[in-house]
């Protein structure tokens, strides 16, 4: 199976994963820190599973810049999670 093929089998994977599952957990998880409540151990398993998959995706955008933008979208999202949640803890 030719390289291109292979990775678009893999970017369909990851975009329908993200769209059906990672995106309105990570909604989620924005309203829940933007309330001021802190992350518990589940919120932070799934937080902890996105960014070990970031490098396997960071290697997608890199060879597809058409995806450059949703990525950096999508890390900011998780950035804005991550340091609320931060302040959260610091408060508590």
């Amino acid at each position: 199976m030719p390289e291109h093929d292979k990775d678009a089998g893999v970017i369909a994977v990851l975009m329908e994963q993200f769209r059906t599952h990672r995106l309105p957990r990570a909604l989620s998880l924005k309203e829940k820190v933007e309330r001021g409540e802190r992350l518990d151990d589940g919120d932070i398993g799934f937080l902890q599973r996105v960014f070990a998959d970031a490098h396997q995706v960071k290697r997608l955008a890199d060879k597809y810049p058409e995806y450059q933008t949703l990525c950096a979208r999508v890390a900011h999202l998780y950035h804005e999670i991550t340091e609320k949640a931060l302040e959260n803890e610091k408060r508590a």
